[in-house]
């Protein structure tokens, strides 16, 4: 059976960020690998 991407989006795992691990709150879809704290060089 074919999933909706309504559903697939759904679904999907919180995304991490690929420095520090910590989880991002932000749409899981977007192209971000970072969070905030990381983006900000601190």
């Amino acid at each position: 059976m074919i999933q909706s991407s309504v559903e697939f989006f759904k679904n999907l795992p919180p995304k991490q960020c690929t420095d520090c691990g910590k989880k991002i709150d932000e749409q899981h879809e977007c192209y971000g690998n970072h969070c905030d704290h990381c983006l900000a060089g601190e």
